[in-house]
């Protein structure tokens, strides 16, 4: 049985892959943003499974997390599963990063850097990156108005692409983004309509499974069925530009 760390593990998606994973016996580490929302967890989900707590909006908070993730063990794989959806504002966090860009983006970057190289890394991106523009010049909206939608693909635009050079930059890592479609978690909505079950099945699948497509790497999966990504998450010079930008920003390297 694997041990297997999932972020954002307090509700939706992310809290429903943890209690299908801790069904088949595997050790699930759960993540929560706050001591508050560890209880949630607790409550909800049955047995017993270390929880780690880091508000992903810090980098503080993502090096703690980090070790605390370490100190438990290597892990056999990580689901970066948490994120922000449509955010009213820019915001900023403690750094003066967008939180959209600090939760969705550099977030999984810094904790795929710091964390023990496991054997599989899943990352959650959306059909949404397919309307992102690959510019790089300002995705931490210094300069432009806020745009949420635009934001949140330009955020999954880059963990689709991330995963992609994961994979090419790590070849013994098994590494893919996942679409997990429109689903009716809190962050989602009650008029989404793809089935919440499906939305994590796939994730849940790269994460543990040994059959050949599960294994492959480098993938961009919607409902188990591999597609194509936006041409830019599988150009090479788009990735290597966009890891760059993130070192440079988080001073923390691949």
């Amino acid at each position: 049985m694997g041990k297997i760390f999932i972020t954002g593990s307090a509700d939706g998606l992310g809290l429903a892959a943890a209690q299908n994973l801790a069904r088949a016996g595997h050790d699930v580490i759960l993540h929560a943003r706050s001591r508050e929302r560890s209880q949630t967890i607790s409550s909800t989900l049955a047995g017993s499974h270390h929880i780690v707590i880091g508000d992903l909006s810090s980098a503080d908070d993502i090096r703690s997390l980090a070790k605390q993730v370490n100190e438990i063990g290597r892990m056999d794989a990580i689901i970066h599963n948490a994120g922000v959806y449509l955010q009213s504002e820019r915001g900023s966090t403690r750094e003066g990063h967008a939180t959209t860009l600090a939760v969705n983006t550099l977030a999984p970057y810094m904790l795929t850097a710091l964390i023990e190289r496991p054997d599989r890394l899943v990352y959650l991106s959306s059909g949404m990156h397919r309307s992102a523009d690959s510019a790089l010049a300002d995705i931490d909206w210094q300069a432009r108005s806020w745009q949420a939608s635009t934001a949140y693909s330009e955020s999954k635009l880059h963990v689709a692409a991330l995963a992609c050079a994961v994979a090419r930059l790590w070849p013994e890592t098994l590494s893919n983004a996942v679409d997990p479609g429109w689903v009716p978690t809190k962050m989602g909505g009650p008029n989404a309509s793809d089935d919440l079950e499906m939305g994590h099945q796939t994730q849940v699948w790269l994460a543990v499974e040994n059959d050949r497509e599960a294994m492959t790497s480098g993938g961009y999966w919607y409902h188990r069925q591999r597609q194509r990504p936006s041409p830019a998450v599988e150009d090479v010079r788009f990735q290597d530009s966009l890891i760059a930008r993130l070192a440079e920003m988080t001073g923390v390297y691949l």
